[in-house]
């Protein structure tokens, strides 16, 4: 019972935590000063690197960040903080993917209840077919981004190809959050209702999840209906 309950008030902390990421930063920033830097970039490297940690905060955290660096007083330089956010990205996603790597095939070499050859298999085909609209796109996407790495390490594909496409997508999504946050987390609009926005990230993030998922619903709807018509 004792163990529930610190995960609940764990979950209630990292709720807290990302509904008032505003409020929390500046609290770290002004606690840390530059050291906030190592902070973030271990809070990044964990969300993609770690394939069990895709709950850490991400965009909203880069939106937050680029408003408190524009902040005159703020020891966080924007350009620093690209730096560090973009490298922070690539090396997190760099190590799921050799992790990934090593660790799926000899999962996989006898087939189990839920991991089998042919996941492998058809894993390979999906990253060879649609390798740059995954691993660049999957950034801009919560939980997707934390595994996708992994599971082009456990389709075997190319590295260079992939450490392309990670590059990419790490600059992308750092430079896109980071300048957000810069020039439009100062607006009074956006600083006064810092929250609300913050569940907008949110939820732009997921909404291609959400969308896919229903998708899928409905093929299978389909499918079912089809196989009933016969």
């Amino acid at each position: 019972m004792e163990f529930f309950s610190s995960v609940f008030n764990a979950l209630l902390g990292l709720i807290d935590f990302i509904l008032h990421i505003d409020v929390h930063l500046n609290a770290l920033v002004g606690q840390y000063g530059w050291q906030t830097y190592l902070i973030l970039f271990l809070i990044v490297f964990w969300e993609t690197g770690v394939v069990i940690c895709p709950f850490l905060p991400g965009d909203s955290l880069l939106f937050a960040a680029g408003a408190i660096s524009h902040q005159a007083a703020s020891p966080l330089s924007p350009l620093t903080l690209f730096l560090v956010i973009a490298s922070a990205a690539f090396l997190g996603d760099t190590v799921n993917y050799w992790v990934g790597r090593y660790v799926g095939p000899k999962a996989l070499n006898r087939d189990g209840r839920f991991l089998k050859r042919k996941y492998l298999d058809k894993t390979k085909d999906f990253y060879d077919r649609y390798g740059v609209s995954t691993i660049i796109l999957a950034r801009f996407v919560p939980i997707v981004r934390t595994f996708a790495p992994f599971v082009a390490g456990v389709g075997q594909m190319v590295y260079p190809r992939f450490m392309f496409y990670n590059l990419i997508g790490g600059v992308a999504w750092s430079a896109i959050f980071i300048t957000a946050g810069y020039f439009f987390g100062s607006l009074p609009l956006v600083r006064d209702n810092f929250t609300m926005v913050i569940l907008a990230i949110v939820f732009i993030s997921i909404l291609p999840m959400v969308i896919e998922y229903l998708k899928a619903v409905r093929r299978k709807a389909r499918t079912v209906g089809t196989t009933d018509g016969e």
